[in-house]
């Protein structure tokens, strides 16, 4: 527990610097990057590797609508398999400090698997959900760095898949609002 004791400080002292000043609210979002993919965390899960991009609009400072789509590549028991999601939903970003976004969304839409999926004898497009958060790290004026973690929720087979998705990347902020 004591070794924790510096943590508190560090925190304060950096929400505190970066609280100087409340930040611009960027029009629209646009963000790219590296995606992971654990999939299917009841059963046997597997790995996968790909990318990640987004589109936001925001509203006003603290709500907007996010389309996301993201593509992951991987194998399994020596097969290629690869899968993509297509998401939209909210976003509700906290904007009160001058370098630090944290946001979180819920989003809806479909994932499309190819054969070999989850053990799919065809390629497919089913249902998928995301609900999770991250936080946008200022680097520039219009470029940040996002850190974003989702649980994904995804039903092939007549059966629920849970998953964990975390990606990293860069977004660059378009107009004001």
């Amino acid at each position: 527990m004591r070794r924790f004791l510096w943590l508190m400080p560090a925190v304060l002292i950096l929400l505190s610097g970066a609280a100087a000043r409340a930040q611009e609210t960027p029009g629209w979002e646009v963000g790219g990057g590296y995606s992971y993919l654990k999939a299917n965390l009841k059963g046997p899960s597997f790995h996968m590797n790909g990318g990640t991009g987004s589109i936001t609009q925001n509203l006003n400072d603290w709500f907007g609508g996010r389309i996301e789509a993201s593509f992951f590549q991987g194998t399994v028991s020596g097969t290629n398999i690869s899968a993509q999601t297509y998401t939209y939903g909210p976003v509700f970003s906290y904007r009160h400090f001058d370098r630090i976004t944290p946001f979180a969304h819920a989003q809806f839409g479909a994932i499309h698997g190819s054969l070999g999926y989850l053990g799919i004898s065809t390629s497919a497009f089913k249902f998928a959900m995301t609900a999770g958060g991250g936080v946008d790290l200022k680097v520039k004026r219009n470029v940040a760095i996002r850190l974003q973690g989702d649980y994904l929720m995804t039903h092939f087979l007549a059966l629920r898949q849970d998953n964990v998705q975390g990606s990293v990347g860069l977004v660059f902020y378009l107009g004001t609002k």
